[in-house]
């Protein structure tokens, strides 16, 4: 279970990896809209606005929208505000997640979370979710200087779970995902079942079609060394 390297650790993206989180985004974008009189994306397209944070979410949707003399920090702040109490209204697991955690787990893997959403937030959410005593860490996109793709996101995480990047993995869904890990030297696995678009992939280490897959990825990338 622990090497000369530390403790075996898989980390995991939040949005589009490990959690459904599209429909309650949708929802608040779309609630934010409405208040300044501007009509709501489609879900698809803000399936497209997802992955760098929410500054840039709320910066996506603004512009889709044409917005117009619209301040896009009180935009965020008041977006958070909506967002809160309705981030797990429809937000769910992805299938086959949380057993595929408790295997994990079962078999001394530790696990964390990076994820560009604020640290907060996320933590609320997998707490909510009934899944956040199985992490060792969450390393937010405001709990360090810098977040993915910046690979220090990805390490600080690490660091948080008191593991090295010789025994760590990468699973997301999303080219930051990809880029950080491999500035970060460390293996990654895309997630097929996400929000990325396939060319995603082209630079993990694997590829899984369903979370399911992980564990057998896992004990690949991560062999005894």
């Amino acid at each position: 279970m622990v090497g000369r390297h530390g403790m075996r650790l898989v980390v995991f993206d939040l949005d589009g990896t490990l959690v459904d989180s599209l429909p309650d985004l949708s929802d608040c974008v779309g609630l934010l809209l409405a208040e300044h009189g501007l009509p709501a994306p489609s879900q698809d397209a803000v399936r497209t606005m997802i992955g760098d944070g929410v500054g840039r979410l709320v910066e996506r949707a603004l512009d889709h929208a044409g917005a117009k003399n619209i301040d896009p920090q009180s935009a965020v702040h008041r977006f958070m505000e909506l967002y809160g109490p309705r981030s797990t209204d429809r937000s769910r697991l992805f299938p086959g997640a949380e057993e595929t955690l408790h295997r994990l787990a079962s078999e001394g893997v530790a696990l964390a979370v990076c994820t560009n959403k604020p640290v907060l937030a996320a933590t609320d959410i997998l707490r909510t979710l009934g899944v956040l005593n199985l992490f060792a860490a969450v390393g937010g996109g405001d709990s360090f200087p810098a977040r993915k793709p910046d690979p220090a996101h990805l390490l600080g995480t690490i660091a948080l779970a008191n593991s090295t990047p010789a025994r760590s993995i990468m699973v997301g869904d999303h080219a930051n995902d990809i880029l950080a890990a491999q500035g970060a030297g460390v293996d990654s696995i895309f997630a097929g079942w996400g929000y990325g678009i396939p060319a995603y992939a082209a630079g993990a280490s694997a590829e899984a079609e369903k979370f399911s897959d992980i564990p057998a990825l896992a004990d690949t990338l991560l062999a005894t060394d």
